[in-house]
């Protein structure tokens, strides 16, 4: 709490020791704007890519298809075998047109899709508590050799191991800028104590410690990052807002929910990582000069 009051009221006498202005202070907002913008890009496309894989997994684990030869009596048998099977919600066989839907986009229009032996196949909704899919196969090995259950397995878990990896991605670019914001708040740090050398010799010699003096650099750095991550947090949400609504995963972009609690955060990471980074530079810089 005392650590936070120091920062915010902060000692007038110690403060002009750091210079309000110049490159050191246009840098470190500067920097701190353009991080925090790339932050919260960086989040909105991982949360968005997360969220909508999550969605896509969790339609894909909740429906089904069961593949059938163009036969009409075996797809009678296997309605019944669905509507008698613990678990499935409803089982609804797909229309010709509903067929010939699914397979344009891969044949086109000019293949005569109505003379072709299509598969029959019949979409399999679960209920909750849901089937068992290996012994529903198992039933329909032996009741109708040739039948194929799929329960979408085979593209639910790469969508799930996917968004798995966006989510690390997404850590390791915050990691990454965090880092990139420590070292250039370090840099900057060091040249403002550089410049500031004399004044720092003048006020050890007057019985000023070194805690007292690097305070001010501490301070001063930290609400500077601070700002700054303000700014471009504040930017990057306008950029995030007025992407154009093209469809498809550039409409899911955004945040939601609890993730708006991110560019909250964003400037209080970025404050601290200034608190740190600096305090760390001033102390070794000023043992250095001792």
């Amino acid at each position: 709490m005392k650590l936070l009051l120091d920062l915010i009221i902060g000692d007038p006498q110690a403060d002009r020791v750091v210079p309000p202005t110049g490159l050191t202070a246009r840098l470190t907002i500067f920097v701190a704007a353009v991080m925090a913008f790339l932050a919260v890009i960086a989040l909105a496309l991982s949360m968005s890519a997360g969220r909508i894989a999550d969605r896509w997994a969790d339609e894909l684990a909740q429906a089904a298809t069961l593949r059938l030869p163009a036969d009409a009596d075996l797809l009678q048998k296997a309605l019944q075998i669905l509507e008698t099977t613990p678990g499935v919600a409803s089982a609804h066989a797909l229309t010709a047109d509903e067929q010939e839907a699914l397979l344009t986009p891969w044949f086109g229009t000019e293949i005569p899709l109505d003379s072709l032996p299509i598969p029959q196949l019949i979409e399999v909704i679960a209920d909750d508590p849901p089937y068992d899919p290996a012994g529903l196969q198992a039933r329909f090995d032996a009741e109708i050799p040739g039948a194929v259950f799929d329960d979408h397995g085979d593209w639910r878990d790469p969508l799930l191991a996917a968004a798995a990896r966006v989510r690390l991605i997404g850590g390791l670019v915050i990691l990454l800028i965090g880092a990139s914001v420590a070292a250039m708040i370090t840099l900057a740090a060091q040249a403002s104590l550089a410049a500031n050398v004399q004044v720092i010799r003048v006020l050890r010699l007057v019985g000023a410690r070194d805690v007292y003096i690097a305070r001010a650099f501490v301070r001063r750095f930290t609400l500077r990052a601070g700002a700054g991550a303000i700014v471009g947090v504040v930017m990057g949400v306008i950029v995030v807002q007025v992407l154009p609504d093209g469809g498809g995963f550039f409409a899911e972009i955004g945040f939601s929910g609890a993730g708006w609690i991110w560019l909250v955060l964003v400037p209080v990471l970025a404050a601290g990582v200034a608190l740190f980074a600096t305090r760390a530079a001033a102390m070794k810089r000023l043992k250095e000069q001792t």
